[in-house]
């Protein structure tokens, strides 16, 4: 059974969204218009910012290849989404980085309970998002290119591609049409070091996160069931209009110690005292 967060929002806390919202409810076609993008999306207030300097120091994120900047946005929708009481799976994180080539190492499961980089290993990108770097994205079905943004992993069922995970997104515009578009997590034996080092890239997919087939069911099994996944890419409509990118976080000075109580076994629960002022109510799901 797993404890989740409801009713985080108090009084001393805001998420106030910025213009991006109604940009991002209103485009629903491909995300390559020239937008001027937020180069301040990325901002986090001083405590907040401390603790996720701490966990890409510690698990020594940039050394994987993950840039600073890169786990602040992706530790910023964590928070957001926690705070909106979305997370079911509030141990777990995933950020996959399209801004690096296809051949690297570029998915990053990061378990924040353990405080340890639980995978760090390949994902594909969308045969029509491009050769070995992704450049262009979509949120229409058959586009065959990946989507951006932040969504949340769901269940997971056997099908044509093998046991496979299901997303729900969550940015209206940007990636609200996974389910429809059959985006999903699922193995595949073109996405491996082997095929890395002999095409310089691992195997496309028609807009999916392919992982490698060895780790897809260990993956899959430990990012199920609602935790947070971002797709990350210098995408300047993306970054532009995304309604969690450019949400304004604001924390009291003076934090109340509280503390998310999981009863899941893997992974242990995560401690969010150091960084999250509201008491958090808590809700048995059975």
């Amino acid at each position: 059974m797993l404890f989740r967060l409801k009713n985080l929002l108090l009084v001393s806390f805001w998420l106030l969204l910025s213009a991006g919202v109604s940009a991002a409810e209103s485009k629903t076609g491909d995300m390559n218009d020239p937008v001027t993008s937020n180069s301040d999306n990325s901002f986090l207030p001083t405590d907040i910012q401390q603790k996720a300097d701490a966990i890409y120091d510690s698990l020594k994120l940039g050394e994987a290849g993950l840039e600073r900047d890169i786990f602040y946005k992706g530790y910023k929708g964590y928070i957001y989404l926690l705070y909106k009481g979305e997370l079911e799976n509030v141990n777990v994180m995933t950020i996959a980085d399209f801004s690096q080539s296809s051949k690297n190492k570029r998915l990053y499961i990061i378990d924040l309970a353990r405080m340890r980089i639980a995978f760090n290993t390949y994902v594909s990108h969308g045969k029509n998002s491009g050769g070995e770097m992704a450049t262009s994205f979509s949120n229409i079905k058959d586009s065959y290119k990946s989507t951006l943004g932040f969504m949340l992993t769901a269940d997971t069922y056997i099908g044509g591609s093998g046991y496979s995970l299901r997303f729900n997104g969550v940015e209206p515009g940007i990636n609200d049409r996974v389910r429809f578009r059959d985006i999903i997590v699922h193995g595949s034996k073109y996405v491996n070091a082997e095929k890395a080092e002999e095409d310089g890239k691992v195997g496309n997919s028609l807009g999916c996160p392919a992982v490698p087939l060895s780790l897809s069911r260990k993956i899959i099994d430990y990012i199920k069931g609602g935790s947070v996944y971002f797709i990350y890419h210098p995408d300047e409509y993306y970054n532009a209009s995304s309604p969690i990118l450019n949400a304004v976080i604001v924390t009291p000075a003076q934090l109340i110690n509280t503390s998310v109580v999981s009863q899941n076994a893997a992974p242990a629960p995560v401690a969010v005292s150091e960084i999250f002022a509201p008491v958090l109510e808590k809700k048995q799901l059975k």
